[in-house]
């Protein structure tokens, strides 16, 4: 996948598979982030491009799992591309709890975490909004 314009998408919501035993990640990350570097002697902040082509999440055991069996054993994809960082955290969240991911042992994920308000997802649901109403649903 082409890393998408600054301006399209922040992340995505993941799911990586191990072929071998079928369990299962769901997880999320960005395609920016921000740095920092030295110009003319004060801190200067730029967004750069994360490392999401070489990421295999953030579990232990997922990633000594890939580091044992090779990468050519499992299976990503992505499962939700998200315009805000509040968007990837509610769909990682959602996928997490519908998939049911902490009661059972087909998973590799071991915590669910979330912090987002309405607000924080204003503009999502006004482009949902907005395509349920041109689509006539």
């Amino acid at each position: 996948m082409e890393v998408p314009e600054k301006e399209d998408f922040y992340g995505f919501v993941y799911l990586i598979t191990n072929c071998a035993n079928g369990k299962k990640y769901v997880g999320k990350k960005f395609f920016w982030s921000m740095k920092t570097r030295q110009v003319k002697g004060k801190k200067k902040r730029f967004l750069a491009e994360s490392d999401w082509q070489d990421y295999w999440g953030s579990n232990a055991q997922l990633k000594e799992d890939v580091e044992t069996a090779g990468k050519a054993n499992f299976q990503r994809e992505i499962l939700h591309l998200c315009k805000t960082k509040s968007e990837c955290s509610y769909f990682e969240a959602k996928e997490q709890i519908d998939r049911e991911v902490l009661l059972s042992d087909d998973y590799y994920n071991s915590w669910i975490s979330l912090k987002v308000t309405k607000k924080h997802l204003a503009k999502y649901a006004k482009r949902r909004q907005l395509t349920e109403t041109q689509n006539g649903v």
